[in-house]
């Protein structure tokens, strides 16, 4: 088996999927590339068995045949070499592969490809096609408040409810949530499924803006599909939690603040804070919003007040500030509505940039008890 590929061009498409290989895999086969080569077409595959991503490039090549070549040393090699072509001669009997520069030649040794875990089959799935931009956006989102908890797994993904005229993202780690509506997307069928936050962020580092991706999914799988990408992910067994029974609906305070100030002044009030609950405490009266955080352990305290516009009774409400700052880094537009009920109900924050007959998305940020 031989193949010829530029060393430039190899090394980007390689590196698109190297992101999926794990260190410590249960099958030392999967710190290798599976490369399946039809004459000029070359598909590569890495995996950790949950999350399977495939990418077929052009290659010069009369022939056919396959290899699992080791991904680090492959990388490492490509990444040492300036624009070139390389040729790679594979013996199909040993399993030696040489790989030959205009400098020199290079010998390393590959596996059978027989060996490799096979590439999961979608059975009897649902289809649905959508521009990039919508999953990338949605990504970008909510991805941040997943959880990490691996009591519960159900938590550490995505929740994708697809609907007759939209589609509904949420996460949530049980001390923030995010929740992004994208209206206006017809679907034949309904459904929901978590997806695992490892092939998310992955896929919207390598998918093309603006272009259409098409998504197959069953009960057990998720297969994404963009021109010579593809990447298939297992599905988080499990019922997510009632994220609408944590939202508060009856809100009557009202904030609105410019997003940048407010962030600014968290994060140096946050610095004077106790280091194990990161308190802050967030009072209101009028148009003035005051920020303040103490330690008593070291006696740091500090304090802040800001211009806001503000509708509603006076509040005093204690928030974690690492939640908040996520929080706030994760919204794009310039000023933000915090709406706020009780001290001790969580407090929900709206972009105002929200296109509402398009798009929403509303994060929630749980209380912490104030130590008055």
């Amino acid at each position: 088996m031989k193949f010829v590929a530029n060393s430039s061009k190899l090394l980007k498409e390689l590196q698109k999927i190297s992101g999926v290989l794990s260190t410590n895999n249960t099958l030392p086969i999967l710190d290798s590339f599976l490369f399946e080569l039809s004459e000029n077409q070359l598909k590569v595959v890495a995996s950790d068995l949950e999350t399977t991503i495939i990418n077929v490039l052009s290659v010069e090549s009369n022939e056919t045949g396959s290899i699992a070549i080791p991904a680090k040393i492959l990388i490492d090699t490509l990444k040492a070499f300036s624009n070139q072509p390389l040729t790679f001669v594979i013996n199909s009997e040993s399993f030696a592969i040489e790989i030959t520069s205009n400098n020199g030649n290079y010998k390393l040794a590959g596996q059978n490809a027989s060996e490799y875990p096979k590439i999961p089959q979608l059975e009897s799935p649902s289809t649905i096609i959508i521009n990039t931009s919508i999953i990338i956006e949605a990504i970008n989102k909510t991805i941040f408040a997943c959880g990490n908890d691996d009591l519960r797994p159900v938590m550490s993904g995505i929740h994708c409810e697809i609907n007759e005229n939209d589609l509904t993202f949420v996460s949530t780690d049980a001390h923030k949530l995010v929740k992004h509506v994208r209206k206006g997307i017809e679907n034949s069928s309904t459904s929901s499924f978590i997806i695992p936050k490892k092939p998310l962020n992955i896929l919207k580092n390598i998918l093309i803006d603006e272009s259409e991706i098409t998504i197959n999914y069953n009960d057990t799988n998720i297969h994404f599909s963009q021109e010579d990408l593809i990447v298939i992910c297992r599905l988080i067994d499990g019922k997510y939690p009632n994220y609408n029974a944590v939202i508060p609906t009856n809100n009557p305070n009202k904030l609105n603040i410019d997003r940048n100030l407010l962030l600014e002044s968290l994060k140096r009030v946050a610095i004077y804070s106790n280091k194990t609950t990161h308190q802050v405490k967030l009072k209101i009266a009028g148009s003035e919003l005051n920020i303040s955080s103490e330690d008593i352990d070291f006696s740091n305290k500090a304090e802040e007040r800001l211009t806001c516009e503000y509708s509603g009774n006076d509040i005093e409400i204690g928030f974690n500030s690492k939640f908040l700052i996520e929080i706030l880094n994760n919204i794009t537009s310039e000023s933000i509505v915090f709406e706020l009920s009780d001290p001790n109900r969580a407090g929900v924050i709206f972009s105002n940039e929200n296109i509402e007959d398009i798009e929403s998305t509303l994060m929630l940020v749980m209380p912490v008890m104030l130590n008055n």
